[in-house]
């Protein structure tokens, strides 16, 4: 979904973010019953490095989305409370 605020490189990091962390979560169902598959380790390692930077660059880019990369945005201040929230977004519900 793309919100009138954001930029289409903005809503590519999102929607990057959001299909390596449902693939890392469900590939940890599989790994509860295969834990020795080394196919599907490789892969969950794989989703969460691409989740990593997705959420770095993000933050670096647009603010922080989660705990993990609020210094990634601005290490020497916590400006990301400065970021509108989602509901404050222009043609958002107020």
């Amino acid at each position: 979904m793309m919100y009138p605020n954001q930029s289409a490189s903005q809503n590519q990091l999102l929607q990057t973010i959001y299909e390596s962390s449902f693939a890392a979560c469900d590939i940890l169902l599989y790994l509860d019953t295969h834990p020795c598959d080394e196919k599907a380790l490789e892969y969950y390692d794989e989703r969460i490095s691409e989740r990593k930077k997705a959420l770095i660059e993000y933050a670096r880019a647009y603010g922080p989305l989660t705990m993990d990369s609020v210094m990634e945005n601005c290490g020497e201040s916590w400006k990301w409370m400065e970021q509108p929230f989602p509901w404050e977004q222009e043609g958002e519900c107020r």
